[in-house]
C-alpha cells in the first residue's frame, strides 16, 4: 500500500468521528476566525519531549495519546496529517490555517494531554510535557516524505537518539540555538550558541 494512503488512513481512523472507547477533547476556545480573502498553505513538524525525557508514553496506551491529541488539534479547526512518537516525545504534522498560532495549539495540546494522561492514570508516574517544542516548515511537495518519517518513528530510532534528531532538526533548519536553552538531556557544558 501506497505510504501517503497509509499516512492518510491512519489519520482518517484517528479522527474525532471515530474515537471509540476514547474521550474526546472538548475545548473552551472559539477558533472560528474568519478572514476574508486569505488564503494559506502552512505544514508544520512539531515536536516536544515528556518532561526530564522520561520515557512515560507506553506501547499499551499512546494510540489513545495520538487520538486525543488529534481531537485537540481538529477541534482547534486545523488539519493533523501524521502523528506518532516515542516513550519520551511525539511529532505531530499539522496543515495551519492562518488565524492559529502554533504557540497557542501546543500549548493547548501540551496541557489537555498532560491533564487527559494523569485524570486516566494512564502512566504510572506524574505525567507532565517539557518546556519547549520544535516547529519545522515545510512545503506542499514535502508532505509524503515527512509523513513517512512520522509514521516510521520506531525505525528510525533505532539507529538515531532523539538527542541527535531534535539537534539534526535544528541544523538542517539552520536554527541558531543555545545548548542551555535546549531539553534537559543536554548538558550545559558551556552554554555556547551554536550557529549554523
Amino acid at each position: 500500500m501506497d505510504r501517503t494512503l497509509q499516512c492518510q488512513n491512519r489519520v482518517r481512523s484517528l479522527s474525532v468521528g471515530e474515537m471509540k472507547g476514547t474521550q474526546l477533547y472538548q475545548s473552551n476556545f472559539q477558533t472560528n476566525v474568519i478572514m476574508a480573502n486569505t488564503f494559506s498553505q502552512i505544514y508544520i513538524q512539531i515536536v516536544f519531549a515528556v518532561k526530564n525525557r522520561n520515557a512515560l508514553i507506553e506501547p499499551a496506551w499512546e494510540e489513545s495519546l495520538y487520538k486525543y491529541v488529534t481531537g485537540i488539534v481538529q477541534n482547534k479547526e486545523q488539519k493533523i496529517l501524521a502523528i506518532n512518537g516515542m516513550p519520551d516525545h511525539i511529532h505531530i504534522f499539522v496543515g495551519l490555517k492562518a488565524s492559529c498560532c502554533v504557540s497557542d495549539l501546543v500549548r493547548e495540546i501540551k496541557k489537555a494531554s498532560s491533564l487527559f494522561i494523569n485524570e486516566n492514570q494512564l502512566s504510572k508516574y506524574p505525567f507532565n510535557w517539557q518546556e519547549g517544542f520544535g516547529a519545522f516548515s515545510y512545503s506542499h511537495s514535502h508532505i509524503d516524505s515527512v509523513c513517512k518519517y512520522i509514521m516510521n518513528q520506531k525505525e528510525h530510532h533505532k539507529k538515531l537518539t532523539f538527542q541527535n534528531e531534535y539537534i539534526q532538526f535544528l541544523r538542517n533548519f539552520n536554527i541558531t540555538y543555545d545548548d542551555k536553552y535546549l531539553f534537559d538531556w543536554i548538558e550545559p557544558a558551556a552554554s555556547k550558541t551554536k550557529y549554523l
